[in-house]
C-alpha cells in the first residue's frame, strides 16, 4: 500500500484488543542490499519476543505464537516486493503490514495499542496533492505525498478527446457550462466562459473540441476530488494548460504547472517535478500554524504541556499538533477520569503518549505535523493549538 488513509488509521486504532506489537524497519528495494531485509526483520522479531517475555511475562511459546503470522511473512517473494520502509502491526488474530515510501528508523513497540506516530508524515504533515496529466489522447490522475505517488484509476471519465466527443456535441456542453464560475488558485479564468466572434482563435474547431473534452473531464475528476482541499497540479503541453484552466471548477488548482508531454515521464518522474510546486503550499500551512501557536501560547489557547495536550487531544480540542518523531513519552491516560500517568521507562499497560496525542488529534479532525524534534515549537516534545 503506497498511501495510507484516515480510515486505515481508524482500523489500526479500533481493531486490536490485548497486546499490540508494532514493528518498523527500513527496507531495500533492489540490489545486493536486499539481502539485509530478512536479517533485519529476524532481529526485530527477536527483539519483540524479548519484550513480550521480559516485560509482559509471556512464555517463549506464547510470544512466538502471537508473532507467528508476521514470522510467516519471511519468504523470498515477500522481500522481492518492498518500498523504502515496512510497518507491521500484530495482535491476537490480527496482522497488518504496509510497504511504504518512507525510510523508518528501526523500532519495536509493545503496548496496549499500535504505535502509529511514524506513519503521521504520510497522513498529514507532508500533505496530499494531485497531478492531472493531460493530453488529447490520454489523461491520468495521480495522488501523491512528499514520499510517494500512485495513479488513480478513473471510471466513467473520458480518457481521450475522441471518447469525449462521441457522447455529446461541443455546443451542448459549452452552452450548459457557459455561466459556470471557474475555480483554481490564482486562476486567470475567473469569469464565466467567453466566446468571441468569427475569426477569433477561441472559435477554432480544434480548440472548441479540446474545451469540450476538458469540460467533461473536469466533471469526472470532481468525483475523485469531492470535499478535498489538496492542491492539484496540471501537467501538459503549453497550449492545453490554459484551456483546461478555463474548464476547471476545482478550487485548489495551482497556477504553476508542469509543462511538457506526459507520455515521456513515468510516475516517479512526475512526482519529482510536482513536489517542488506543491511544497511551498504545505510549508506555508505549517509556518502559519507555528505563527498561530506563538500568538496564542500566552492566552491559554495553545500549550506544550504534555498533560494538557494529551487530554485536549482525546476530547477533540486540538486543531493543530506538532509532535516529535523518534521520541517516546511513556505513560497512560484515562479519558473517563481525565487522569494522566507519566513514566520514565515503559511499564506494562503503558503507551507512547506522543503517539496517543497524534492519533486522537487525527481521529478528531485535527492536523498533525510529525516533525524532527528541533522543529517542534519551544523545543518541546509536542505543542498544540486548541480549537477552544
Amino acid at each position: 500500500m503506497s498511501l495510507l488513509s484516515i480510515d486505515e488509521l481508524k482500523t489500526l486504532v479500533e481493531q486490536p484488543q490485548g497486546l499490540c506489537v508494532s514493528i518498523y524497519m527500513p527496507t531495500c528495494k533492489a540490489g545486493p542490499e536486499i539481502r539485509q531485509n530478512p536479517i533485519r526483520f529476524k532481529n526485530l522479531i527477536r527483539q519483540a519476543e524479548n519484550y513480550l517475555e521480559e516485560q509482559y511475562q509471556l512464555g517463549s511459546t506464547n510470544a512466538e505464537n502471537l508473532l507467528q503470522a508476521a514470522i510467516d511473512l519471511d519468504k523470498e517473494e515477500f522481500w522481492q516486493q518492498q518500498d523504502q520502509g515496512l510497518a507491521i502491526f500484530i495482535a491476537e488474530n490480527v496482522l497488518h503490514y504496509y510497504r511504504l515510501p518512507l525510510q523508518f528508523e528501526e523500532l519495536v513497540v509493545v503496548a496496549d495499542q499500535f504505535h502509529l506516530k511514524p506513519l503521521m508524515p504520510l497522513l498529514t504533515g507532508d500533505g496530499e496533492f494531485y497531478i492531472l496529466a493531460l493530453s488529447q489522447k490520454e489523461v491520468r490522475l495521480f495522488a501523491g505525498t512528499r514520499h510517494s505517488v500512485k495513479e488513480i484509476e478513473m471510471e466513467d471519465v473520458p480518457q481521450n478527446m475522441d471518447e469525449a466527443l462521441q457522447y455529446d456535441t461541443p455546443e451542448n456542453t459549452l452552452q450548459n457550462r457557459i455561466s459556470t464560475s471557474k475555480g483554481g488558485t490564482n486562476n486567470p479564468f475567473q469569469q464565466a466562459g467567453e466566446f468571441h466572434g468569427q475569426g477569433s482563435p477561441d472559435t477554432d474547431d480544434n480548440r472548441r473540441n479540446i474545451l469540450q473534452f476538458f469540460l467533461q473531464l473536469d466533471s469526472g475528476v470532481q468525483k475523485y476530488l469531492t470535499n478535498k482541499r489538496a492542491p492539484l497540479v496540471l501537467m501538459g503541453v503549453d497550449y492545453l494548460l490554459p484551456i483546461y484552466k478555463e474548464a476547471n471548477t476545482y478550487k485548489h488548482l495551482l497556477e504553476d504547472a508542469i509543462t511538457g508531454s506526459p507520455k515521456t515521464l513515468d510516475s516517479e518522474e512526475l512526482h519529482t517535478l510536482a513536489w517542488p510546486i506543491v511544497e511551498p503550499y504545505f510549508t506555508q500551512d505549517q509556518q502559519t500554524a507555528i505563527n498561530q501557536y506563538q500568538e496564542l501560547i500566552g492566552l491559554g489557547q495553545a500549550s506544550n504541556d504534555l498533560t494538557e495536550v494529551v487530554s485536549a487531544a482525546y476530547y477533540g480540542r486540538v486543531a493543530q499538533l506538532f509532535v516529535a518523531v523518534g521520541q517516546q513519552q511513556w505513560g497512560n491516560f484515562d479519558p473517563q477520569a481525565n487522569q494522566l500517568q507519566i513514566h520514565v521507562e515503559p511499564e506494562p499497560g503503558d503507551e507512547d503518549l506522543l503517539n496517543s496525542a497524534a492519533v486522537q488529534t487525527l481521529l478528531n479532525g485535527g492536523t498533525v505535523y510529525a516533525v524532527e524534534p528541533e522543529q517542534v515549537p519551544d523545543g518541546a516534545s509536542l505543542a498544540a493549538v486548541f480549537r477552544y
